[in-house]
């Protein structure tokens, strides 16, 4: 269990859950710190995946049994994780505080590793029939549609594969992508041609997501009206990284952090990995990557400073 002494100064406090904050985490304790480690949800987004077959050493895994693998290794190493979430950092003299929801945190340096939020449609009827019949994660919800017919709005890797797993349980599936050909890895998209569940329908955007007591249909952008029983989103992601806002630390034009190749910030001591951070290509061995580099930024800033090891 997690010392919550407020006074207590960490070495280092990595917020978020996922496979960046964990492979972080796991060299930070390699290199004798003294760590938290704060997640809203263990295991990030990966764990709603199917299945993760491009990870080395791995050829196939669910998303599930992927972070419980995370969890044993952390786990191994008497590694402190507590469920929270920081809402806002202040800088004190020589070290940041951390806010959450229950207490307050002190650390002389940060890793933000708090990933993305899925990215909504913002059309009418998303928010009414969210969880009756509209969702962002197919492995959560698949059972729900046996034998009916769904939609997966969206055209990446991601999306190909929500249909592909959909496609198991349901009677069909239909991806609705605005371009002209889905953008999916050329297996996926392989895979995604040749199941005789799959249908996509190119060049549509929905306007409209109808229903009575759950979702009985959708509208495209040409005026007709599709019937459906459920809505699968799978649009991308947002950033999550308004906690550091106020800190000065440099976001993009996206809201992604901007880090160097160390996974520095601008401002010293807060360091940034994975899908938060303004890298071109997100994947959970990436996310890894750079936190484990972030954790050895971290050790090398702290010997540069007042912390002995």
């Amino acid at each position: 269990m997690a010392d919550l002494d407020p006074d207590k100064i960490w070495d280092l406090i990595i917020l978020g859950g996922g496979p960046t904050a964990i492979g972080c985490a796991i060299y930070a304790a390699r290199f004798a710190m003294d760590i938290l480690v704060i997640g809203k949800t263990y295991g990030g987004l990966i764990a709603t995946t199917h299945i993760v077959e491009n990870y080395p050493g791995i050829t196939s895994v669910s998303g599930t049994e992927f972070v419980e693998m995370f969890r044993d290794h952390m786990d191994s190493l008497s590694i402190p994780y507590i469920s929270d979430e920081i809402k806002s950092i202040e800088k004190a003299k020589d070290h940041f505080i951390l806010h959450s929801f229950f207490a307050k945190f002190k650390a002389y340096t940060i890793c933000i590793a708090t990933g993305s939020e899925r990215r909504k449609l913002g059309i009418p009827g998303e928010e009414k029939f969210a969880g009756r019949g509209v969702s962002y994660c197919a492995s959560c919800d698949m059972l729900f549609y046996k034998d009916k017919v769904v939609a997966v709005i969206g055209g990446s890797d991601s999306a190909a594969k929500e249909a592909l797993f959909l496609a198991q349980n349901v009677k069909k599936v239909y991806i609705i992508y605005r371009g002209k050909e889905i953008r999916a890895e050329p297996i996926n998209k392989k895979r995604v041609y040749e199941n005789d569940k799959i249908e996509i329908i190119n060049n549509t955007n929905i306007t409209e997501i109808k229903g009575n007591d759950k979702v009985k249909s959708i509208i495209f952008d040409n005026g007709r009206e599709f019937e459906v029983d459920g809505v699968f989103i799978e649009i991308g992601s947002i950033p999550a990284s308004d906690v550091v806002r106020d800190l000065g630390v440099k976001l993009n034009e996206k809201n992604e952090i901007m880090i160097n190749r160390r996974s520095e910030t601008n401002v010293p001591g807060i360091y940034a990995a994975g899908d938060v951070a303004n890298a071109p290509f997100k994947q959970a061995i990436t996310g890894v990557a750079e936190g484990v580099i972030a954790a050895y930024a971290i050790f090398d800033y702290l010997k540069k400073t007042k912390i002995e090891y």
